[in-house]
């Protein structure tokens, strides 16, 4: 075998990825996941037509080699990994999974243009464009490839500014209302939680007991990897320290708060849902005169460029929109 345990616990790569006479290769690791992806590593170089000691023939590997090889140096450390190496794959196989260094930009342009006519969505597009283009990026930085990434001159789709719908204090009320008819015992509390924090619903889902302390929610494993506290009024602590007590942790009330939205009869963008809270409670903060930094803390942006959408809102903004235009400077003449 060439990935096996010693005598003192480790496990030790063992083989000649060139055949018998050529040279041996042994390295030894503290896992066996370590010891396995080394040997992954190794021989995905040899079926790339490289030889280990150095030599290097025409870089034959498709790109299926380059994706698996990148999920082993990269994708199995990123929280959405798996994610990203499932659109890869349907990639690869869209594109009859071509020799990785004889791509052009025209092949994922074609690729792309078709997925266009099939109703696919532009961001959706521009994301997988960016997957690929990391794994080419990442490889290079790696050493393990010696050309540039064949799809750099590639741009994503330029797409229009989303619309940030947000509800009204009147809107509020009424949904709440609504929401004291669900059948789920959750998903009203989840709703102001969302409401008080400016929290991502599947944020609010994930909270434990021991996040809600000392007046704070607390929230982990988040989008940008870094967590967040957020304060919330007594009687929402309250309330919500009695709820996990009882129930212990959320279950899935996602699909419960949309059949709410839909019968409260609020008009909505396509694709809100319950992102609209978050952009309620961020629209709110603003147009209440909130710091556009302390926002960007409270959503746990990890840009402010993103909380930024928000800085049109503030009070003193909407102000000079009213004191600064022409037509007033011809009445006051």
């Amino acid at each position: 075998m060439a990935v096996r345990k010693t005598d003192d616990g480790r496990w030790v790569v063992d083989l000649r990825p060139n055949g018998v006479g050529g040279r041996r290769i042994r390295k030894l690791f503290d896992t066996k996941a370590e010891a396995n992806r080394y040997e992954k590593l190794v021989l995905s170089k040899v079926a790339g037509g490289q030889e280990w000691n150095g030599g290097r023939r025409k870089d034959s590997r498709h790109l299926s080699d380059l994706i698996e090889l990148w999920w082993q140096i990269k994708g199995i450390h990123l929280k959405d990994g798996p994610k990203r190496r499932r659109y890869l794959g349907y990639i690869c196989d869209s594109l009859n999974d071509p020799v990785a260094v004889e791509m052009r930009p025209t092949s994922f342009a074609d690729y792309r243009a078709s997925r266009l006519e099939g109703g696919t969505s532009e961001k959706t597009l521009n994301n997988e464009l960016g997957y690929l283009k990391a794994v080419f990026n990442q490889l290079v930085k790696a050493g393990e490839i010696e050309y540039p990434n064949p799809i750099s001159g590639v741009d994503a789709i330029r797409i229009d500014e989303q619309e940030l719908a947000w509800l009204t204090h009147d809107q509020i009320r009424h949904l709440l209302s609504v929401l004291d008819g669900s059948d789920n015992p959750h998903v009203k509390i989840l709703t102001e939680i969302c409401l008080s924090t400016g929290a991502r619903w599947g944020e609010a889902e994930s909270l434990k007991l021991r996040h809600v302390r000392d007046g704070k929610v607390s929230f982990h494993g988040t989008k940008s990897g870094k967590s967040r506290s957020v304060p919330i009024s007594d009687d929402l602590f309250a309330r919500l320290h009695s709820h996990l007590s009882e129930y212990k942790e959320f279950t899935f009330s996602r699909s419960a708060f949309s059949r709410a939205l839909d019968r409260s009869e609020i008009e909505l963008p396509k694709g809100q849902a319950a992102h609209v809270l978050r952009h309620t409670f961020a629209s709110h903060f603003v147009m209440n005169g909130g710091n556009i930094l302390t926002l960007q803390k409270i959503l746990g942006h990890s840009s402010l460029a993103m909380t930024m959408r928000y800085a049109h809102l503030s009070p003193d903004h909407l102000l000079d929109a009213v004191t600064l235009n022409p037509l007033s400077k011809v009445a006051e003449g």
